[in-house]
């Protein structure tokens, strides 16, 4: 007897060491895959990143300007200037806001349109041009729209003088732009390399795990239901969550719809700094509140929309 259960025990003990030497060499795999992946997108993210913050310093010292004198296009401009990607832009509008330099139409507008790292993460990844287009082109509709709706209601736009940009600076988002070209693209690019090498990995490891059944039931398998879920990611104040809807999407895990809803409300740090900086909680609630609604109904009309057509 004795010996029958020393006999279970050492196959016991040998069956988990299998099993372990099998795991350990799938997740190996996984890190081997992720940073071949990884490398292979360096040049590509960097000529992005290159091209993006050669824009974004040409107009950064004239956006502030622009949406702040903008008038009654300031819902528009701000939409235009927010597809400019990273948060660097809705930041500053953020700071502007808090001023009362621009209005709260004008600021959604910008959070809403605002693309932070889909648009290079996109381009590194070679995805059609017209598929890009679409999203930065409902984006800046959807912005502008709601913007203009906000301000109407509102109708008031005061305006303060005692403007100070410390938070920025404190927020370390770039939008200072105190670093030359060359350098900020650079720290752009292994930023973001390296959620995108995390977030990657996670999903990798969880595909390899429990299957891509198990990641689907997660997201509600693309029901009408998704885009609540996805714009609850987007919320997340960090470059992370725009990484990792875009990935999801790309990994055919969430499909259009609940991809537009999560970069809908994904606007990088903005909302961190306004919940900081701007002493009036009820007020901060009430922007995190529209965003995430104007976000999840956007993308349940396209998931209606897609089963309509």
């Amino acid at each position: 007897m004795i010996n029958m259960i020393v006999y279970l025990l050492t196959i016991s003990d040998f069956y988990y060491k299998i099993k372990w030497i099998k795991g350990s060499e799938i997740v190996r795999e996984i890190i081997v895959e992720t940073t071949l992946d990884s490398i292979k997108l360096i040049p590509f993210l960097f000529l992005a990143f290159l091209v993006i913050e050669y824009f974004e310093h040409k107009l950064s010292s004239k956006s502030k300007k622009i949406v702040s004198k903008a008038g009654k296009f300031s819902p528009l401009i701000g939409s235009l200037l927010g597809l400019i990607p990273q948060c660097g832009f809705s930041v500053v509008a953020t700071n502007l806001y808090i001023t009362r330099i621009i209005s709260l139409g004008t600021l959604v507008a910008i959070y809403l349109s605002t693309s932070d790292e889909m648009l290079p993460i996109m381009l590194s990844q070679k995805v059609a041009f017209k598929t890009i287009l679409s999203i930065l082109l409902i984006k800046f509709i959807v912005g502008m729209i709601v913007g203009y709706l906000i301000d109407f209601c509102l109708r008031k736009n005061k305006k303060v003088n005692n403007i100070s940009y410390e938070i920025c600076h404190d927020e370390h988002c770039g939008c200072e732009k105190g670093d030359s070209l060359i350098k900020s693209s650079i720290i752009h690019t292994l930023k973001t390399l390296g959620y995108l090498y995390l977030i990657t990995f996670i999903l990798n490891l969880l595909f390899k795990y429990l299957g891509s059944q198990v990641l689907n039931k997660v997201f509600l398998d693309n029901t009408i239901f998704t885009p609540f879920i996805t714009s609850l990611i987007g919320l997340i104040p960090n470059c992370g969550s725009s990484i990792m809807i875009t990935e999801l999407y790309l990994n055919k895990t969430i499909n259009y719809a609940s991809m537009l809803s999560g970069l809908l409300t994904g606007c990088g740090v903005a909302l961190l700094v306004l919940f900081k900086a701007n002493k009036n909680v009820k007020e901060n609630i009430k922007i995190l509140g529209i965003i995430y609604g104007i976000g999840a109904c956007i993308g349940v009309i396209l998931e209606l929309l897609g089963y309509l057509l």
